[in-house]
């Protein structure tokens, strides 16, 4: 069972893996509940969305004070996460953000790293080839997030840096 807040995060990704969009692009059930829980409207491109989603459950079912900025864009999710957070290597449970360039971006969690650096990663708005603006939660493997989706890598973030308990601030 997870006990970290981004095992249980990861966990809740794993769980979403499957998902498609319905009814038109960046629309669906779950895709309007990621994006409602960044306070958007359906239609908006949703990896970042997805990302917070399952931080926001994981941190609510572990009573913890969600760390993940609450925002659908991938690069501002990189620019507003505490700088603790932020770690060179992948690691499980954690976030990449990749940067596309004009603001876009893509966003996703580790799933695992092998002992070759193989990285196996799941992500939001996506598609079996790897597209930043597909219809799916999938999961992909790849040397980096730049094989897979393209763009530049700012990074990861690892929120368990940052966590905190339940009183120390408003739950977002």
């Amino acid at each position: 069972m997870p006990s970290t807040l981004s095992e249980t995060a990861l966990s809740i990704a794993i769980s979403q893996l499957g998902v498609h969009e319905q009814g038109g692009q960046n629309r669906g059930p779950e895709v309007d509940q990621y994006l409602a829980a960044v306070g958007l409207a359906p239609g908006y491109s949703w990896c970042a969305a997805f990302v917070f989603f399952c931080f926001k459950q994981a941190a609510d079912q572990l009573g913890l004070v969600n760390p993940c900025p609450k925002t659908a864009g991938a690069v501002k999710l990189w620019t507003l996460t505490e700088p603790i957070c932020r770690i060179t290597a992948p690691t499980p449970g954690a976030i990449y953000v990749l940067d596309h360039g004009g603001g876009k971006g893509h966003a996703g969690i580790v799933d695992q790293v092998g002992g070759d650096g193989t990285l196996i990663e799941i992500s939001g708005n996506t598609n079996s080839a790897g597209s930043r603006e597909g219809n799916a939660v999938a999961r992909h493997t790849g040397a980096s997030p730049e094989e897979i989706h393209g763009g530049r890598l700012l990074g990861y973030l690892l929120l368990d840096l940052a966590a905190q308990g339940p009183s120390a601030l408003p739950v977002a």
